[in-house]
């Protein structure tokens, strides 16, 4: 080539993406990271809401990796496109609703596209031959260069020696012999790799970056399709899937109630969307009621529940109070008597 070639890289956050840039960045290769954000990602702005695991941080991976390799990251916003891939998945679904294998085919040919427009010469992934069930299998590695329109442009380094050479070892942009023969589920040769190169800080190699892979979240989602006329979805009503307790005590309608202040706080933003009650008399959660038709008996309910996840649990009543808008003083005030029954299992989400 008369200029360096150039590489756009998918990078997840997790380590074997970082192995697979470092390793062509390391024979010289520019390289570009590339993350597409589905609205499911398990990071964002909900990983930072609650208080549990503080000793971990608090960061977004994909970001992360690109500062520690020292390149340039590109997030897309994809939330639109990749509802087909999540309602009518061409290869089905995983153990949950997990669309592995079309979700891997979708974000190849969207790095495709990418590459093309930005006069990039090829595609590196971290996958490894025989990791993951659906999408990282020997027979399924060529769906995926295939049906994604990447062919020989996709190059997987860190299983590269187990493959057909791909473009980029023909033309001599990288050696093959400096890439990888890794294999299985194992993550040890991934983690000697990392100690080599010194890095010493990564995300937790056996993590999934998909609430999709997550079953209670896929039970979530299936409720919601369930309940509503068409399994369609906005990305609001994929985010609210991650915050909070969810019941279901009718099936017209569905309570969501936070469990901390970070929850409160973020639900409040969804204050003029639904009908909301909020303990008064004593701190307690915020919960949104989720539902169409509400009667003034469902709303009781949802209060005498909302009362029993509070601090006056075992007070004889509990003031709450109702409203329909962000508006401080657009509410009502009913004192209700906490729930004192066991929550039937069917109502938890």
């Amino acid at each position: 080539m008369d200029r360096q070639p150039r590489a756009v890289a998918l990078i997840s956050g997790g380590l074997d993406s970082m192995l697979a840039a470092k390793a062509v960045m390391e024979q010289g290769v520019h390289v570009e990271g590339i993350n597409f954000f589905t609205g499911f990602c398990v990071e964002g702005h909900t990983h930072a809401i609650r208080k549990q695991e503080r000793d971990k941080p608090k960061r977004n991976n994909s970001l992360w990796v690109a500062e520690q390799l020292g390149i340039k990251l590109h997030i897309v916003d994809i939330v639109e496109e990749y509802k087909d891939v999540v309602l009518n998945p061409k290869h089905g679904y995983g153990a949950n609703l997990n669309p592995c294998l079309d979700c891997k085919i979708f974000m190849v040919k969207k790095a495709k596209e990418w590459l093309i427009q930005h006069n990039f010469d090829f595609i590196i992934t971290g996958e490894v031959v025989g990791q993951r069930p659906m999408s990282q299998r020997a027979f399924t590695m060529p769906i995926v260069a295939a049906e994604s329109g990447a062919e020989d442009l996709l190059l997987r380094p860190l299983s590269a020696q187990n493959l057909p050479p791909s473009r980029a070892e023909r033309e001599g942009w990288v050696q093959r012999e400096q890439l990888f023969n890794f294999s299985g589920r194992s993550r040890k040769p991934q983690i000697a790799l990392a100690n080599r190169w010194g890095i010493e800080e990564y995300a937790q190699p056996a993590g999934g970056c998909c609430f999709l892979t997550d079953a209670n979240y896929s039970g979530k989602l299936r409720d919601l399709w369930a309940h509503r006329p068409s399994r369609n979805y906005e990305l609001d009503d994929i985010m609210l899937l991650k915050i909070g307790r969810h019941l279901r005590p009718r099936p017209h309608f569905k309570m969501i109630l936070s469990r901390e202040e970070g929850e409160t706080n973020f639900l409040e933003g969804y204050k003029n969307e639904f009908v909301w009650i909020k303990t008064a008399s004593c701190s307690g959660p915020l919960t949104l009621l989720d539902g169409d038709n509400l009667t003034e008996d469902d709303i009781q309910l949802a209060a005498q529940l909302t009362a029993r996840y509070s601090k006056g649990k075992d007070a004889p009543t509990v003031s709450c109070k109702v409203g329909r808008s962000r508006d401080r003083d657009n509410f009502t005030e009913i004192n209700v008597q906490p729930f004192s029954e066991s929550i039937p299992p069917e109502w938890l989400l």
